[in-house]
């Protein structure tokens, strides 16, 4: 079964940390809330998360990580050593690495975002030092993927399922995203 770490500090976006973990749940994934430093983590809205566990040494058993947005989280995650250093050893094993919103700036500052496509919140690809930027809902390039923000949670979380092998095409269906889309297309 594969294994996904969600890394989180204070100032996280709930959206963007919590829906990767419900669609990869659905679809039985193993996927643990990471607290870069305690068990409970306070989003930018104020709401205090329960965490599966603190980082510790076992991040490196993950096949993949996700970078939430939302600020202060994604500049506290970009700050901390032991997230950089991870990225870069997680790109180097050439495992998943999924970032959202301003989540990005984190790539970024490992250094692994060189003529990759990318996306990001609008503001924050001035931040993506040798990136290919794009607009888009999300992107991905070979291992690396990116979503513009909250709105795009979902399908982020389908291309990160999709990325580690599974069909999302019942979860899609199932969550009632197929339904949004068709009506989202026909709006007059």
């Amino acid at each position: 079964m594969k294994k996904i770490a969600v890394l989180c500090k204070d100032g996280f976006e709930e959206i963007e940390a919590l829906t990767p973990v419900d669609v990869l749940r659905r679809a039985n994934v193993h996927v643990d809330l990471v607290g870069m430093d305690d068990l409970k983590v306070t989003s930018s809205h104020q709401i205090t998360i329960q965490m599966d566990c603190v980082f510790n040494d076992q991040i490196k058993e993950y096949d993949g990580i996700v970078i939430p947005g939302g600020l202060p989280g994604a500049t506290n995650l970009r700050d901390d050593a032991r997230v950089i250093e991870i990225v870069q050893q997680f790109n180097q094993e050439h495992k998943l690495i999924a970032a959202i919103c301003a989540g990005p700036i984190v790539l970024a500052k490992a250094g692994i975002l060189k003529d990759k496509i990318c996306t990001c919140s609008p503001g924050f690809e001035t931040q993506l030092t040798g990136a290919n930027y794009q607009e888009a809902i999300v992107q991905k390039d070979d291992h690396i993927i990116t979503g513009k923000g909250p709105a795009a949670a979902l399908e982020f979380g389908y291309t990160i399922l999709e990325s580690l092998g599974y069909d999302s095409s019942n979860l899609r269906q199932g969550m009632q995203y197929e339904y949004l889309m068709n009506v989202e297309a026909h709006k007059e």
